[in-house]
């Protein structure tokens, strides 16, 4: 089937969303890491405070790369399926299939190193070895994948509230102007509806962050299993704002994110298309 122009191939997809992905994380850690100690259950200051705010970033740059590439890769392909098949009026609805379906995909690769980058920045371990041996050790190869539904269900509304805004501010901006959106305008884009889309599902970021740090036999008052269960539970035991807790920094870090996430893939990902490269022959 020939590919519709402006749509990348699976090279092209891997390349621009790796990039992205390293891009963002790197730049924005510190912000990650403050975030998740404000979230912590043994409070902000006993995490670890200000200290070692680039703790975790190793595990966070080893799958930093590979998830953004299979966000895209799928994101892409998903997408360019569907459009041509569905009219106008219901093109955000393939904008959140198609972002689901990618959040599930780039999930596989995130997780693992996602609960291991958490415990590290929650100073649970001194290092990216102990934290891999002491997973392990606790709750076997699954250890890795603790929270992945958490997290599934965390990025599923997160990116039907994101990418839908993002797709229609690029489309208005693009009517609006008369020519082609350039890569910082749809990273201001991407800003603005990562933003939105942070703050308004802060609270199943609480979930999934107790969910990751806590591991078996921590004790009943430390221990967090399954979603619904640990949001009632933190509401009752700690109030409804808790679960509020680091949406000020989650909100400015994801709409810079967003600024950096989508901008450097959109210029990356024009660059390749542009000059041919990686382009099937």
């Amino acid at each position: 089937m020939p590919r519709e122009a402006g749509t990348p191939n699976t090279t092209q997809c891997l390349a621009a969303g790796g990039f992205a992905g390293m891009a963002v994380d790197v730049a924005l850690f510190p912000l990650d890491t403050i975030k998740t100690r404000l979230q912590a259950k043994a409070g902000f200051i006993a995490s670890g405070g200000f200290r070692g705010i680039y703790s975790g970033l190793s595990s966070a740059v080893i799958g930093s790369s590979p998830g953004a590439a299979m966000f895209f890769l799928t994101y892409e392909q998903v997408k360019a399926g569907c459009e041509k098949r569905v009219s106008r009026e219901y093109q955000p609805f393939v904008h959140m299939l198609a972002a689901s379906a990618g959040e599930i995909a780039a999930c596989l690769v995130r997780v693992p190193t996602e609960v291991v980058k958490q415990r590290l920045q929650a100073k649970h371990h001194p290092s990216l070895n102990t934290a891999i041996h002491g997973t392990y050790a606790a709750e076997g190869l699954l250890g890795f994948y603790r929270g992945y539904l958490t997290q599934v269900v965390r990025e599923i509304p997160f990116t039907c509230i994101q990418f839908p805004i993002y797709e229609y501010l690029k489309q208005s901006h693009t009517l609006r102007k008369g020519r082609p959106i350039k890569s910082w305008e749809a990273a201001v884009c991407g800003s603005l509806a990562g933003g939105t889309a942070a703050a308004l599902t802060t609270p199943l970021d609480v979930v999934k962050t107790r969910v990751m740090l806590s591991t078996k036999g921590m004790g009943a008052h430390l221990e967090y299993s399954g979603i619904v269960p640990t949001l009632t539970r933190i509401a009752r035991e700690e109030g409804v704002r808790t679960l509020f807790s680091g949406i000020v920094p989650r909100t400015i870090w994801i709409s810079v994110g967003g600024f950096v996430f989508l901008g450097s893939y959109e210029k990356v990902k024009a660059v390749l298309l542009e000059e041919g490269i990686f382009a099937h022959k």
